[in-house]
């Protein structure tokens, strides 16, 4: 029963962190920029991996998707596809954990069967949570490498909320993985394959054995 518990809070973290993971794929605000020319004009420019976007105090906001792939950095590149790596092999791996919980009947599987299944799949959530992990970590330290270079001559950006929702996401994936995998257990050769236990206690009982019978006592009766 345990076991089983431990199983279902384990998938529905992974899950919440599987739904972060999409929220800072999608994000616009991995990086942000805001600066105010005078005390009543201001205005904001914040980059994600798809878009760009510029917004103005009065709540104008224009976004232009990425023209091109191949004239973006190669660690924006990079990020993009360990994001897409992840929201796969989290959508695998919920698939997986639905169908190897104790909870769930798939035909005529085993638990030995369903824990493989509940292992691969909190494997694959760990998987998943180190690809969001390097990414969002990767593109942050960009971020800030550029902020303190003093040679650098393009905008200076800050940390966006697509980058904090990032890590959250991979904190949750990867603890929901490992409580998969600690609630597998393989089963005990004792019970394995239609083995049987037999249970003996010989108080209270005796055996009589016959004596051998003789020529001589061959015609007694008994009764």
């Amino acid at each position: 029963m345990a076991e089983a518990a431990v199983e279902v809070l384990g998938l529905i973290l992974a899950i919440l962190g599987w739904c972060l993971e999409s929220s800072s794929t999608n994000s616009d605000k991995w990086r942000i920029n805001s600066h105010s020319e005078v005390l009543i004009t201001s205005s904001s420019q914040y980059e994600g991996l798809w878009t760009s976007c510029a917004a103005n105090s009065m709540g104008a906001v224009q976004c232009q998707r990425y023209k091109t792939v191949l004239g973006l950095p190669g660690y924006v590149q990079a990020c993009r596809a360990l994001m897409i790596i992840a929201l796969l092999f989290g959508l695998f791996s919920i698939i997986l954990s639905a169908l190897g919980l104790k909870c769930t009947k798939l035909g005529s599987m085993s638990d030995e069967g369903k824990g493989r299944l509940t292992l691969t799949a909190g494997a694959l959530f760990i998987l998943s949570g180190v690809c969001v992990l390097i990414a969002v970590s990767w593109y942050a330290a960009r971020i800030v490498q550029e902020f303190n270079d003093p040679f650098y001559i393009g905008t200076r950006f800050e940390l966006g909320v697509g980058l904090y929702l990032g890590w959250a996401a991979a904190v949750l994936v990867i603890l929901g993985g490992g409580m998969l995998c600690g609630s597998y257990r393989r089963a005990s050769p004792r019970t394995n394959a239609g083995a049987y236990s037999y249970n003996y206690s010989g108080q209270g009982q005796k055996i009589y054995k016959a004596t051998p019978t003789t020529e001589s006592g061959s015609s007694k009766a008994y009764v």
